[in-house]
């Protein structure tokens, strides 16, 4: 990605965590220059306390390299990245973790320490992931979900992946997240299926199937982001031209969304997994650390906010 300098919206989700306490965080693999640069820079920010998880020998390396001093960060050894990725995941299993953090490894190695059925972190909620995107164009931070882990997701996999963006939103101080359900048309149309799924998932909130946020759709894109194409077309709609969350049709959508927001639009992307124990700071190898520390700082705060509800239940 390129570098960009943003419109100030993550700027204001790290002034938010200025008053909050770091969140110990495993990192796994931060065996590049990218990636153990965004863990110390979150770490100077005073988002997350840093336990790094990898080869010393690498991490040393990659340390002297960039002059990064690590004296007082824990680092727990390991063989490679598989082993990155299955140590770290423990580390949250222990409670030594409350972040998870991905390194320079690949996705699907982390991925699947996160969904072993031994050992793992999957909670009875399906696993999604968002994109955080500061669209210099939008008036506030946007959630596009879900661009990275679900293909083709079903009505109840939509649920899930609503709820996870939705207590998000809330998570970053959205009292009531505004979820656009994103298809092709406004209305429904049997022949296809992304805008049934819409509809259904409308009244499944009406039903208190899904909570905590105000959903509409069908909607196209421009009707979602626009008043005035809504109002064009007689939608009336709470939503149109103010939602906090775009729900996208299925995987391709969400990601050729997201990315073209970015390299069209300028807009800077952070990333998350969610629906597991713990937020992942999920971003690629390729992201700037301004988007390592985004995604740090919107973790942070849904860690923070997981630390309240377990003391108010």
């Amino acid at each position: 990605m390129n570098q960009k300098t943003g419109s100030g919206k993550y700027e204001q989700l790290l002034a938010k965590c200025k008053s909050l306490e770091p969140i110990p965080t495993a990192v796994a693999h931060p065996c590049e220059l990218t990636a153990l640069t965004g863990a110390m820079e979150a770490a100077e920010l005073g988002l997350i306390k840093p336990i790094l998880v990898g080869p010393i020998k690498k991490i040393d390396a990659v340390a002297k390299s960039a002059k990064i001093d690590l004296t007082n960060i824990d680092i727990v050894d390991s063989s490679h990245s598989h082993d990155s990725a299955a140590k770290a995941v423990a580390l949250i299993r222990e409670g030594k973790a409350e972040l998870l953090m991905k390194g320079s490894l690949h996705t699907d190695e982390l991925m699947s320490a996160i969904v072993s059925r031994e050992g793992g972190l999957r909670t009875s909620r399906r696993i999604s992931h968002v994109f955080i995107m500061d669209v210099p164009t939008y008036h506030k931070v946007l959630i596009i979900t879900d661009g990275a882990i679900n293909i083709a997701p079903s009505l109840e996999d939509k649920v899930d992946i609503c709820q996870n963006a939705i207590d998000l939103a809330v998570s970053l101080g959205r009292d009531l997240p505004k979820v656009a359900i994103l298809a092709a048309v406004e209305t429904v149309n049997s022949k296809m299926p992304a805008t049934i799924d819409a509809a259904a998932l409308c009244k499944m909130a009406e039903r208190g199937q899904i909570t905590g946020g105000l959903l509409d759709g069908p909607l196209a894109f421009d009707n979602a982001i626009s008043l005035d194409a809504a109002r064009t077309k007689g939608i009336i709609s709470k939503v149109a031209g103010d939602p906090d969350i775009l729900i996208a049709p299925d995987l391709e959508a969400g990601n050729i969304l997201a990315k073209q927001l970015s390299f069209l639009a300028n807009a800077d992307s952070a990333g998350l997994v969610l629906g597991a124990k713990v937020p992942v700071i999920l971003t690629s190898r390729a992201d700037s650390v301004r988007s390592r520390i985004a995604s740090c700082a919107v973790a942070v705060l849904a860690a923070h906010s997981r630390r309240q509800q377990a003391v108010t239940v």
